[in-house]
């Protein structure tokens, strides 16, 4: 199958999928050709982002910040919430130290975090 091999040929692949967009929806045609050539250059396009835009996972201390952004808490409303002192938050999203992993639990649950990124995994 084809390949998207350059930033330029990149770029053009989007500018026919913006086009193609207004073309088709949720009724058209499986057999359509507007949709059949949308399809497989969304395919070439991911493929392309997937090998030089990836997506990494983020880090506890991303996700930590996120959600206290999310949830509107301060370092010291997340200590009472962990139930550690705010001393032990700052060094948490400073990286100077990690949870434990009863600490580690408290996050998951508490900041709704899934348990893989907070062990790391």
């Amino acid at each position: 199958m084809a390949k998207i091999t350059s930033e330029i040929a990149y770029k053009a692949t989007m500018e026919r999928i913006e086009e193609l967009l207004p073309l088709v929806d949720d009724s058209t045609p499986m057999d359509d050709r507007n949709l059949i050539e949308l399809e497989l250059l969304s395919n070439l396009v991911a493929d392309y982002e997937e090998e030089h835009y990836p997506v990494k996972t983020p880090t506890l201390l991303e996700v930590i910040k996120l959600r206290m952004y999310e949830m509107n808490l301060t370092q010291n409303k997340l200590s009472q919430l962990l139930n550690v002192s705010p001393s032990r938050i700052s060094e948490y999203l400073s990286g100077k130290s990690e949870p434990t992993l009863k600490i580690a639990r408290e996050i998951s649950k508490k900041l709704n975090i899934d348990s893989d990124i907070v062990l790391g995994v």
